[in-house]
């Protein structure tokens, strides 16, 4: 099977229509004819390539067994990655690209909800549908009727966090820590909020940029604000500094991290300072249901290590598409109407998937409660 990525250089040479062309002799198990495109806007450079590189190994893997199985109705899966550095203008610029091609029957991506939501008024009004799975800005889906989302809302996941914070750990005086992003300010005033009802006073927020390496400051202030938790809405890389550099300032107090820290490369960048910190997670390579089982296995054995929650949720939204086009057809409208009846469908994240017709999310989410205890991810029990 051959999948191609394209940069936003190599995207202006060659069409899509010429891309089509230079795979129709490709191999592709059981399938032939035309293939079913899906486009793919995300980052492959940039501060935030390593998540499109996380995407791409969750692609690969869900198309190895689509296609493997007779793609969608004989016709072979494929998708088309177009490297957005997660900059909205440039989500803008592909969005144009994607609607215009006639090949291209979804989107997928962008990565941040602030490169989607740039381009969301482009998809609604070209009729093609958006499929944000990694925003949880309780915004994205709100366009129009074209922006879907396997993603569960921050408007879910933060009052869920901080549960688990003041209600399961009993933490009553926190400290916040956030990216200054659209997503990590959302997420930061959804915590504080839900937090607060909880009882818990919030003793001190304090904002990061993304690019931000050095937190000594930042977690000095923090400290002298005597805070008995500290929550951090961050993602994987960022959270591993922060971790570190707080036990290297003799700081050793409880850490919760949103589920976007669960990550291998988490552990491996914190090393021992990610002993104890908890999250909340809708994916754990530790459940014991066939779809994760055989998921778990499969990326194991295709890239020699465990998966994360963007491996998964990557996987998870192309065979989410292509149980919707096996079903209910393979034109942009026909994605569209099968979004809204899917149902009993089994995921890796969800036993059960099918989509509110008001939000166009995933129905019923579950979370589950993690901390880290030596050098693993492990289920959290009182």
């Amino acid at each position: 099977m051959t999948i191609l990525s394209l940069t936003r250089r190599s995207f202006a040479a060659m069409t899509l229509a010429g891309t089509v062309a230079a795979l129709s002799g490709a191999a592709f198990g059981q399938t032939s004819g035309e293939p079913v495109l899906i486009g793919v806007s995300g980052p492959l450079t940039g501060p935030q390539a390593q998540y499109g590189a996380q995407w791409k190994q969750g692609f690969d893997l869900a198309l190895d067994k689509i296609n493997a199985e007779g793609g969608i109705n004989g016709r072979p899966l494929q998708y088309v990655f177009q490297d957005s550095q997660n900059d909205p203008r440039q989500s803008i610029a592909i969005a144009q690209k994607f609607i215009s091609d006639p090949k291209i029957v979804v989107e997928v991506g962008d990565f941040s909800s602030t490169a989607s939501m740039a381009a969301s008024p482009l998809y609604q009004r070209g009729r093609l549908v958006q499929f944000g799975f990694t925003n949880s800005h309780p915004d994205f889906t709100k366009t129009g009727d074209y922006m879907w989302s396997n993603t569960v809302p921050q408007t879910q996941e933060q009052p869920l966090m901080a549960d688990f914070a003041t209600k399961t750990l009993g933490l009553k005086r926190l400290a916040v820590l956030h990216l200054n992003t659209d997503w990590g300010t959302t997420a930061k005033n959804l915590f504080v909020d839900a937090a607060k009802a909880n009882g818990a006073e919030v003793v001190a927020t304090e904002g990061y940029l993304p690019d931000e390496k050095d937190f000594r400051a930042t977690l000095t202030r923090v400290r002298a604000a005597n805070p008995d938790g500290i929550i951090l809405e961050s993602y994987y890389a960022d959270g591993a500094l922060i971790v570190r550099q707080l036990r290297d300032l003799g700081i050793d107090l409880p850490v919760v991290a949103t589920g976007s820290v669960y990550s291998p490369d988490f552990l491996s960048l914190a090393g021992d300072a990610a002993e104890g910190v908890y999250t909340t997670v809708y994916f754990t390579p530790n459940s014991p249901r066939p779809e994760v089982r055989e998921f778990v296995e499969g990326f194991e054995k295709k890239f020699g290590q465990e998966p994360n929650s963007f491996n998964a949720m990557a996987y998870d939204t192309i065979n989410t598409l292509a149980a919707v086009m096996r079903q209910y057809g393979t034109t942009r409208e026909d994605i569209k109407s099968g979004l809204g009846q899917i149902s009993g469908l089994s995921s890796v994240i969800f036993p059960d998937v099918s989509f509110d017709p008001e939000t166009r999310r995933v129905s019923g989410p579950q979370m589950t409660g993690l901390v880290v205890r030596d050098g693993a991810f492990t289920l959290y029990e009182q």
